[in-house]
């Protein structure tokens, strides 16, 4: 054989040695291992300690959420307020243009027709957000929408249980009552 056949056998044989002589080392380590290392069970108090840390993490993380809602529902709020105050400008800006103007005018058809202009402005911005005045006239009474502020004869048989007069109008916020309908009944 040759010597470069002779090296490169004898190359394997050492690198098949050096494998063997590491996995035999690693068997013996976790052998050696074991008993030096004992595994011992935790204490009550260690226990106690551990869960109570647990629970404290916890009961912060919960105020921290807590708070943080909090805050981002006042931020919700006072963000829609913002909207709808910027639509309301307009009409506030009509107001003071007629206010400006009323004291120059005599004419007072022009001053009615000014302000039911206004008044439309404002009517339509408010139904886009969702308001919706109540329809009360003649319908039989609801303790659930109106208020009852005074009681009438009726004067026609067929009023009797039901609202004869509107003092106050009541007003719906997307189908939830937020001012309750102040009427007259008929007895």
């Amino acid at each position: 054989m040759s010597k470069s056949k002779k090296n490169t056998e004898e190359e394997v044989k050492d690198q098949q040695e050096t494998v063997e002589n590491q996995e035999a080392n690693q068997e013996v380590k976790p052998d050696a291992e074991q008993p030096a290392e004992e595994k011992k069970e935790p204490t009550m108090e260690e226990r106690y300690n551990e869960v109570n840390d647990k629970y404290l993490r916890l009961y912060a993380e919960f105020e921290n959420f807590r708070r943080r809602t909090n805050k981002e529902k006042l931020d919700t709020i006072s963000s829609a307020n913002a909207g709808v105050m910027k639509e309301l400008l307009p009409v506030l800006d009509d107001f003071e243009r007629a206010i400006a103007n009323n004291q120059k005018t005599e004419d007072v058809a022009v001053l009615k027709e000014g302000f039911q202009l206004i008044f439309n402005k404002f009517s339509n911005i408010l139904t886009a957000k969702g308001l919706k005045p109540m329809e009360v006239n003649e319908a039989p009474f609801d303790s659930e929408i109106h208020e009852a502020i005074a009681n009438i004869p009726a004067p026609d048989e067929k009023l009797k249980g039901k609202v004869v007069d509107t003092v106050e109008k009541g007003y719906y916020l997307n189908e939830k009552v937020i001012r309750y309908a102040k009427v007259v009944v008929g007895q």
